[in-house]
């Protein structure tokens, strides 16, 4: 690209550069969009089976696409424009460590088909990720390569807070913080100065995941009773 980095609603880069960056990407890497859609795919199986350790191999899945976004695409990618990539992906690379640790290797989260209202946001939030994201994306003018897929940061995001609300049990609150942090930084600044407009339901997901840890979890007593649960 040609035009030089500019103020841009405080932002160091151009939309032009921002866009760029998805271009470098997606060439650089396919196919592995088509894996990581796989992966996803792979992690709705497994919430609906009844299946030994599913719930440490869909913790285990999730942390690796964390990883994938902060190391591929912060580190690698977006960096080369912005030095604020080392401060986004070290922030991801975090949640999706302490995501893997509390998941996989601590087995504190259980996931599972889950009704209600927080049921309802979860299936949305991930219906949204998978499917709506691209659809909306193309649908304001957007075309691959020079836009965000699966894989980036944003829908990965919005996924993971989708699955974290389809749980069986708690939800340690630390783990909604890395999805709080982006989800109402990244929401707001690439719907409103970017034009990724789809990354409204990033900003949505933020505050949903600051909601899921100031509002208590609730779970039944032994004599079915609902009791509010804190989980650090």
């Amino acid at each position: 690209m040609t035009s030089q980095p500019v103020a841009r609603h405080g932002l160091p880069f151009t939309v032009e550069q921002f866009y760029s960056v998805f271009v470098s990407y997606n060439e650089s890497v396919w196919p592995m969009q088509i894996v990581l859609y796989a992966i996803g795919i792979a992690i709705l199986y497994l919430l609906l089976k009844a299946r030994p350790a599913k719930s440490r191999i869909i913790s285990s899945l999730l942390a690796l696409l964390w990883v994938w976004t902060a190391t591929t695409y912060c580190f690698a990618f977006f960096t080369r424009i912005s030095g604020s990539g080392w401060v986004i992906g070290a922030v991801l690379l975090a949640g999706g460590l302490w995501l893997g640790w509390i998941g996989a290797i601590k087995s504190r989260i259980n996931f599972g088909p889950k009704g209600g209202l927080r049921g309802l946001i979860g299936n949305l939030l991930i219906f949204y990720a998978m499917v709506a994201y691209p659809l909306i994306g193309l649908a304001v003018g957007h075309r691959f390569p020079a836009m965000p897929m699966f894989g980036v940061p944003c829908p990965v995001t919005i996924f993971t807070v989708g699955m974290l609300l389809l749980t069986t049990g708690p939800v340690p609150r630390s783990v909604f913080v890395a999805p709080a942090l982006w989800g109402l930084f990244g929401g707001t600044s690439a719907t409103f100065f970017l034009g990724v407009y789809q990354d409204a339901g990033l900003l949505f997901a933020g505050i949903v995941s600051v909601v899921a840890m100031v509002v208590p979890t609730r779970r039944a007593d032994s004599n079915g009773t609902p009791t509010r649960v804190l989980t650090a």
